[in-house]
């Protein structure tokens, strides 16, 4: 999915309120961002109902990527209850990026389990 300054706060920080929220921050010409890209959304629908993906242009939403101070790209930061909570600047394979996803699933759990 991809957020728009419009929908950011429903997509993003509404969401996060109910799970982590994957923000991956790219633009177009960024080849680094066209090799993240295939890599996030694969291990992120892996994990489809545990975490959400969204895409933010920061060339066409240079003002959300200026409110949280993304300045390389890509950029991922993970939103919970409202906030960045971590993340991660640069390319990774699939691996990394699903190893990321599971340590942040595992400090959700006890979460869940209140």
């Amino acid at each position: 999915m991809d957020a728009t300054t419009e929908t950011f706060e429903q997509d993003v920080i509404q969401r996060s309120h109910e799970l982590p929220v994957v923000v991956d921050f790219w633009a177009a010409w960024c080849g680094p961002c066209r090799m993240l890209g295939p890599a996030i959304e694969q291990e992120a629908a892996k994990r489809e109902g545990k975490l959400a993906l969204v895409k933010v242009d920061v060339d066409a939403e240079s003002e959300i990527a200026g409110r949280y101070g993304v300045q390389s790209i890509p950029t991922v930061a993970v939103f919970r209850n409202g906030e960045a909570v971590t993340g991660f600047v640069g390319a990774y394979p699939a691996a990394t990026i699903g190893k990321f996803f599971d340590e942040l699933l595992e400090k959700e759990l006890p979460a869940a389990a209140a």
